[in-house]
């Protein structure tokens, strides 16, 4: 059940989530569910490139599937305002393969 893993420590805070196909999507958390469906507020997905910085694609409200996701974690707001993402270059995660 998603709040036995922590989820309920989370809300109202910003959190990055890894989903299963590669995209990184930064956002405030406002709820999830019982399936760990959660709806993120604010937010946008980070686009990596070996060429170029990070591109920021806004989303606004956002709703991932329980099952589309990889990994979630709190993101550190102060240091993650001190990062130049116009000058981080990085392949682009690949999908999970199950």
């Amino acid at each position: 059940m998603a709040s036995d893993i922590g989820l309920d420590s989370l809300i109202d805070q910003t959190i990055s989530v890894i989903t299963n196909d590669g995209r990184n999507i930064v956002g405030v958390l406002r709820g999830f569910d019982q399936a760990t469906n959660l709806i993120l507020d604010e937010c946008h997905e980070r686009v990596y490139s070996t060429k170029a910085g990070v591109e920021q694609l806004v989303l606004g409200l956002y709703i991932i599937r329980g099952d589309n996701i990889g990994v979630v974690g709190e993101l550190d707001e102060e240091l993650d305002s001190n990062l130049n993402l116009s000058s981080l270059c990085a392949h682009p995660l690949k999908p999970v393969v199950h």
